[in-house]
């Protein structure tokens, strides 16, 4: 491309960083060049300077400079095979279905995307998800491998961006149920306490931290105890209001009741034995999130089958649930 091009944004585009506009439609593009040609202003969106973190909107105009041929080709697609039985797995999960969002229960083991021997991940499954759409759909937040639970993914750009939005503005209420070995005392509260991450990705550890120590950030989590099993074990529900890495289990540990089959965390207190299964229980049970075409969007998940297992060996009846924060929540 050796001249100025006049490009429109699409419905699709509605929403996206100008910055990842830009890696769609010139991948060859480095950022460094896009960075300089919106420092010198021959980047333009409708005539006026931009970031490379502005959001565009539909109808818009950004104004593209010569960028010469190689840099205008389109990258090689990269073929992503999904195989029939993950096609037919990853579509089994989806929950809720509507223009603008896919909603899964994604089950414990399940990582959400691909790091070192970590070869199968949702993330890798996306494009079994396009149904009619033209795109695949994009992830929006994440889940633990071994948490299942809610998960919610963008079908649109800009789903993405309100949807992300939601998020950052805590406009997104999330409930998660676990199983932990000890009963909460009090009852029910909220703990504030500051963590901070050590380790890469395969050997990352959060520990709980003080406000002003290298890399620590505020966490909060409301906690109720919704029932007992021989004051051995407690259902516990889970509202983090701040979304930190691994936050639900070290605040759960942190209060020494650490979640069932959390080793990492709890040690060997958080394996009880018995006929209660050695994995994780922790589940995101419900989320209740502004939808991005307007309203509410509120979804439950099922439990996964084994902490299914252990709701029936313990006897707790999923309904007695229902209001656990009240007089919690403002």
């Amino acid at each position: 491309m050796n001249e100025v091009a006049q490009i429109g944004v699409t419905d699709e585009e509605d929403g996206l960083r100008l910055d990842r506009w830009f890696k769609r439609r010139f991948p060859m593009l480095t950022h460094g060049r896009l960075e300089k040609l919106l420092r010198t202003g021959q980047v333009r969106v409708d005539g006026a300077r931009a970031k490379a973190n502005a959001r565009l909107e539909t109808g818009q105009t950004v104004r593209v400079p010569p960028l010469g041929e190689e840099t205008a080709k389109p990258a090689p697609k990269v073929a992503r095979a999904v195989s029939d039985r993950d096609a037919e797995f990853v579509r089994s999960l989806v929950i809720h279905k509507d223009k603008s969002v896919l909603v899964l229960n994604k089950p414990a083991g399940l990582a959400v995307q691909g790091g070192t021997k970590t070869e199968r991940h949702l993330d890798g499954m996306l494009d079994a998800l396009t149904f009619e759409a033209k795109e695949r759909p994009r992830l929006v937040h994440r889940l633990d491998r071994d948490t299942s639970g809610v998960l919610v993914l963008a079908r649109t750009a800009k789903a993405a961006a309100a949807l992300a939005k939601a998020f950052k503005q805590k406009d997104a209420r999330k409930i998660y149920w676990a199983l932990v070995v000890g009963v909460p005392v009090p009852r029910q509260g909220t703990i504030d306490l500051w963590l901070t991450k050590e380790g890469g990705p395969r050997a990352e550890r959060v520990f709980a931290a003080k406000k002003g120590d290298e890399g620590a950030r505020d966490a909060s989590t409301h906690f109720s105890t919704v029932a007992m099993a021989a004051h051995k074990l407690a259902w516990v529900a889970f509202m983090p209001l701040t979304g930190r890495t691994h936050q639900i289990r070290v605040h759960a540990a942190a209060i020494e009741t650490p979640i069932v089959g959390d080793g990492k965390y709890g040690g060997v207190n958080a394996h009880p034995g018995g006929e209660i299964p050695r994995q994780l229980h922790l589940h995101a049970r419900s989320l209740d999130i502004a939808h991005p075409d307007g309203g509410r969007l509120f979804l439950e998940a099922e439990l996964p089958p084994h902490m299914k297992a252990s709701w029936k060996l313990l006897g707790f009846d999923e309904r007695d649930a229902k209001d656990a924060f009240a007089g919690l929540e403002e």
